[in-house]
């Protein structure tokens, strides 16, 4: 145990509580016992990783960076056969009414006139850059050495990912592509990429039912604020496309606005908690100065 930094014990701590979950559902739960084998192993492959990852330089990364990517990808892809298993109400009508409510209408309707191909395209390689932003920093902050702001940010990073995987089984939500696609009078037509871009996003994402909190909103904020304190060549490059994904959330309709808002009070609350843990933890690990 003593050679596990936080972001291990979060995955590890995560990654068991998937594998009771899924017990305690396992006769609502289709291949639950794969399910908790697939948690297990997660669990076991980070403790080894944790023993060996002082033997090599790849080991390290593999520890550091390479399996808390796994990780955090393949968790995310067997929510699908988790959330509407144990929480089988969406929330839809809910998210759209505060909406409404808020704005007085639709607002990926309203935004209808303003599609733009072109336009488009650069929104839907924004959005998509939600799979890079994280990664950017913690390879930055490597090649850096900077071990401390490397460690504490993995672990917010990581907090927060799992902590909008907790809202998404909490508050299932298909978001409005779906829940909407009646109201919609037109297609969000891209020039050249988008149309790729969102096959392929189906393909991997498929129906998750993640829609609130916007986690693409969330991580994106929780990068560029790490970046800001870490890094500020990666903020300065970050800045601009971490506008864009927020706004494409929206505009290519797989999120509410009440969502962003959600995602905005997510980042928030994982740096407050983040910072209260780690700086616990290390003042735990390191013990008292004198």
């Amino acid at each position: 145990m003593s050679r596990l930094k936080p972001a291990d014990e979060l995955n590890i701590s995560f990654n068991l509580f998937l594998l009771i979950t899924v017990f305690a559902y396992r006769i609502e739960i289709q291949d639950s016992e794969s399910l908790m084998l697939i948690y297990g192993s997660i669990v076991f492959f980070q403790l080894v990783l944790c023993k060996l990852a002082n033997i090599n330089t790849f080991l390290g990364l593999a520890r550091d960076i390479i399996f808390p990517v796994v990780s955090v990808l393949i968790v995310f892809d067997s929510l699908g056969l988790i959330v509407h298993r144990i929480n089988p109400q969406d929330i839809d009508y809910m998210l759209i009414r505060a909406d409404y409510l808020i704005f007085g209408g639709y607002p990926t309707v309203f935004l209808e006139k303003f599609i733009y191909p072109p336009f488009t395209d650069i929104l839907q390689l924004a959005y998509s850059s939600y799979y890079f932003i994280p990664i950017s920093l913690g390879i930055v902050l490597k090649i850096k050495k900077d071990r401390n702001a490397f460690e504490k940010s993995l672990f917010i990073i990581l907090l927060c990912f799992y902590l909008s995987y907790i809202g998404y089984m909490l508050f299932p939500a298909l978001g409005p592509r779906y829940a909407m696609e009646h109201l919609q009078s037109s297609t969000v037509g891209g020039f050249l990429v988008s149309k790729p871009i969102q096959d392929t996003l189906n393909l991997l994402e498929g129906i998750k039912r993640d829609a609130f909190p916007s986690g693409h909103t969330a991580i994106a904020m929780t990068v560029l604020y790490l970046s800001y304190r870490f890094a500020r060549n990666v903020f300065k490059m970050l800045l601009l496309p971490v506008m864009l994904l927020i706004f494409a959330t929206i505009y290519c309709r797989y999120h509410y606005v009440v969502d962003v808002i959600g995602g905005l009070i997510l980042a928030v609350v994982t740096l407050v908690m983040g910072e209260v843990y780690y700086n616990f933890r290390k003042t735990h690990e390191d013990g008292p100065s004198t």
